[in-house]
């Protein structure tokens, strides 16, 4: 291997290729749980000549190649199950070409996700790119090639349906190129010969080593929202995900529910992200989303004191609260505290603060004065929503060492349509023994 090592050097470099038992040990394995194999040698390339000498020779003396992009895998695809080479790619990291009109750009095989995510925010602000759930130092060709998907994927799907060409060096040491680069300078489609990119995609590596490839962009939006569809039958799922992806608007769907607190426990969420050049455009797009699953706006969401809150209720409510809690100067980022037990309200606020992108601190209502007063100092909150009854549990012993903006106060039974008005005004009058009737400081309270 000595001779094989020395080789290599003069292709790559001195500096760009070990047989070191170090380097071996590190590259024997990836993150998830497979056993080690160690290979021969690592050698990172620099260009596509290089690729293209380094699998000349590999290919003369029968040695194994592996290639490697971030070495992020969970399967155990990047290892050396034969030993021989791994060949990493991480040198060969540069965006090559940004085409603003076409809107695609052109990278080489070890560009990062991140790296180009910063490329484009500096110099092309205009655009972006679909971003996986995975670390910024995952390479593009490595996600492309196991069909990833990313926070563009309901839009334009796969990420490796949003490949517009590829550059890849055979076994043997050829250069192919599949797509509109492989017949003019330009990246633009993966058309107009007969597609080769299958012979590539998902084959984890085995088929040849991809240098260069395209890949779409999609613009990069001033104005950006995000609605929540939110039920209780996960049978219902299936129909609403094709309802609102039918509206083709949506860049981005998560679904996603959690076990706390109780109120949320058995709610089912999907996340709706979407964006728009103006405000108008945003109106629009959001109108035809809400539109699209309107048949279930008036099914039931919450059951709480005999009455029943509508799902067309509940947004309402909570884009009354949201209103309320933007005009007031409550930014993205800002947290607002709600100290509320289980209730209709618990609800409208926790949906109403982060549907502006604010915080929300949930402070448990059995919580002592001084234990509520530390969660708001732990969390900066300089809003807080609560009962009244619990407004005098706390507010009178340590207003004055926390200064809140602002303090909204709702009553247990103000949302409970469905009380008759004696047990609605009985429900006040318990409220106004349990605060023994004092006034609520309207300076401070909205």
């Amino acid at each position: 291997m000595k001779d094989f090592i020395r080789q290599l050097a003069e292709i790559t470099g001195p500096g760009f290729v070990s047989g070191e038992p170090e380097e071996r040990y590190l590259y024997s394995m990836d993150q998830g749980t497979m056993p080690p194999a160690e290979p021969d040698i690592v050698v990172m390339p620099g260009n596509t000549e290089e690729v293209r000498q380094i699998m000349i020779l590999a290919n003369k003396n029968k040695v194994p190649v592996v290639p490697m992009g971030g070495g992020l895998v969970l399967s155990g695809l990047t290892r050396a199950l034969h030993g021989g080479v791994i060949l990493d790619m991480k040198r060969m990291n540069r965006i090559l070409q940004v085409n603003p009109k076409s809107r695609y750009a052109v990278v080489e095989g070890g560009a990062s996700e991140g790296m180009l995510q910063a490329y484009l925010k500096k110099h092309h602000p205009e655009l972006k790119h679909s971003m996986p759930d995975a670390p910024p130092i995952a390479t593009l060709a490595g996600n492309i090639c196991i069909h990833g998907s990313g926070h563009l994927s309901v839009l334009g799907g796969f990420h490796s349906d949003m490949l517009t060409g590829m550059e890849v060096v055979l076994p043997s040491g050829d250069i192919v190129r599949s797509g509109s680069c492989s017949v003019s300078p330009d990246w633009f489609a993966r058309a107009p010969l007969p597609d080769l990119s299958g012979l590539f995609l998902g084959w984890s590596g085995t088929t040849g080593v991809v240098t260069k490839l395209g890949i779409r962009l999609f613009p990069s939006y001033a104005h950006n929202d995000m609605l929540i569809f939110v039920c209780e039958d996960a049978e219902l799922m299936p129909d609403v995900i094709s309802r609102l992806t039918g509206a083709q608007v949506a860049e981005d769907m998560t679904p996603w529910m959690m076990p706390k607190p109780e109120w949320a426990r058995g709610f089912l969420h999907i996340n709706i992200s979407y964006g728009a050049h103006s405000k108008k455009e945003l109106t629009f797009k959001r109108n035809l989303l809400q539109a699209s699953v309107k048949k279930y706006a008036d099914d039931p969401a919450i059951w709480f004191l005999k009455s029943w809150v509508t799902y067309r209720e509940l947004k309402q409510m909570v884009d009354s609260l949201a209103t309320y809690l933007h005009v007031s100067g409550v930014k993205k980022g800002d947290v607002v505290a709600i100290y509320l037990p289980n209730c209709i309200q618990y609800v409208v606020s926790y949906y109403a603060v982060v549907s502006i992108g604010a915080v929300a601190s949930l402070i448990n209502p059995t919580y002592l004065t001084m234990e509520v007063l530390h969660q708001c100092r732990l969390t900066g909150a300089k809003v807080i929503i609560t009962l009244d009854a619990l407004y005098f549990h706390f507010a009178a012993k340590f207003r004055d060492q926390w200064d809140f903006d602002k303090i909204i106060v709702t009553n247990l039974v103000d949302q409970a349509t469905g009380l008759s008005p004696i047990l609605k005004f009985l429900g006040k009058k318990i409220t106004d023994k349990a605060t023994g009737k004092k006034k609520i400081p309207s300076a401070k309270v909205e």
